[in-house]
C-alpha cells in the first residue's frame, strides 16, 4: 500500500463513518408516534380525526417538523399533561397549520389560523391549556371550528360527558385553572 493509497482509504473511512453517524443521528431524531382518534364538535357538526399523539418532550419538540403534506383528517395533538401557558413554533415546519389550543376540559379557547412555515416567532396560549391540536391549514375555517368548541379524546378531563349536544357543550360554565409550579 503506498502512502497515497493508504490515504484514500483514510479517507474512505472517514467518510463512512461520518454518514454512518449522520444515519444515527438523523434515526434518534425519528420520533414515533401513537396514533389515535378525535372529534372535534363544532356548534353544528362533530368531525373527526386521526392524530398522532405527542406526548413527551422529544415528541413535541420534533411535532410536525418536515412533513410536506397533512390529510384534511390528520393532525398530531400535543398532550402537556397539566395545564400551562405553552408556545408553539413553526420551526423547520413546511406546510402551514391550524393551532386549536384546548383547556383540560376538551374546550376550544384559542384558534390560530394558518401559521407560516418556518416562522420562528412563538405561537403562544392566551391562557393555560392543557393541549394543542395541529391540522392543515385552513381546515378550522373551511369546518367552522371556532373558540368554545370542543374537542373529544381520553386525555380530557374524564367528568365531562362523553356524549352532549355542541349546544350543551358550548353553554357548560368554563373552570377556572393555574399555572404549575
Amino acid at each position: 500500500m503506498t502512502p497515497r493509497t493508504g490515504r484514500r482509504h483514510r479517507s474512505a473511512r472517514a467518510g463512512l463513518l461520518g454518514f454512518l453517524l449522520l444515519v444515527a443521528v438523523d434515526a434518534r431524531a425519528q420520533q414515533t408516534f401513537e396514533s389515535t382518534r378525535v372529534e372535534v364538535v363544532t356548534a353544528t357538526a362533530s368531525h373527526p380525526f386521526t392524530v398522532e399523539l405527542a406526548r413527551t418532550a422529544a415528541q413535541r419538540a420534533r411535532g410536525l417538523m418536515f412533513r410536506r403534506s397533512l390529510r384534511g383528517d390528520a393532525g398530531m395533538l400535543f398532550d402537556f399533561r397539566v395545564e400551562r401557558s405553552v408556545g408553539m413554533w413553526m420551526k423547520n415546519t413546511l406546510i402551514p397549520l391550524d393551532m386549536l389550543f384546548i383547556d383540560a376540559t376538551g374546550a376550544i379557547v384559542q384558534v390560530e389560523h394558518s401559521a407560516t412555515p418556518g416562522d420562528l416567532r412563538p405561537i403562544k396560549s392566551e391562557r393555560p391549556v392543557r393541549a394543542v391540536l395541529e391540522l392543515a391549514g385552513g381546515r378550522a375555517a373551511r369546518l367552522g371550528i371556532a373558540e368554545g368548541d370542543r374537542v373529544r379524546h381520553r386525555i380530557f378531563d374524564a367528568e365531562t360527558p362523553a356524549r352532549r349536544s355542541p349546544e350543551a357543550y358550548r353553554a357548560a360554565p368554563e373552570r377556572a385553572s393555574a399555572e404549575p409550579e
